[in-house]
């Protein structure tokens, strides 16, 4: 998955913005068709501390609201919730990115036999 907005930065950096209150989050959006419906999220989005999320989740927001209430049942179920995900921030990943591009420990090496 890409992660937009830390293009030119370095670890440093990020980690300097995120202890400031940057965040990495996701937006979500719903598809359906018919009898049949889509939940997905986007890219990750990283968000400095007092930037809005607003015109970020504006696409996906139009998306669902336009081409998720159309599936029965979970259409309107999940156009519902991603549009109140996304206006309340989009779902925050912070932890999770922050781990995965942590340093991991080393396996131990295996004992010769």
């Amino acid at each position: 998955m890409k992660i937009i907005g830390v293009e030119n930065m370095s670890a440093s950096q990020v980690n300097t913005e995120i202890q400031a209150g940057a965040r990495f989050v996701i937006f979500q959006y719903c598809i359906s068709v018919i009898v049949v419906s889509f939940k997905r999220g986007s890219n990750i989005y990283f968000v400095r501390k007092g930037e809005s999320t607003f015109g970020r989740s504006l696409p996906f927001t139009a998306l669902s609201l336009v081409l998720g209430w159309w599936g029965i049942p979970w259409g309107p179920i999940w156009t519902i919730a991603t549009v109140v995900a996304n206006l309340r921030g989009g779902r925050d990943v912070t932890n999770d990115v922050v781990r995965a591009l942590s340093p991991q420990p080393a396996p131990p090496a295996s004992v010769g036999r």
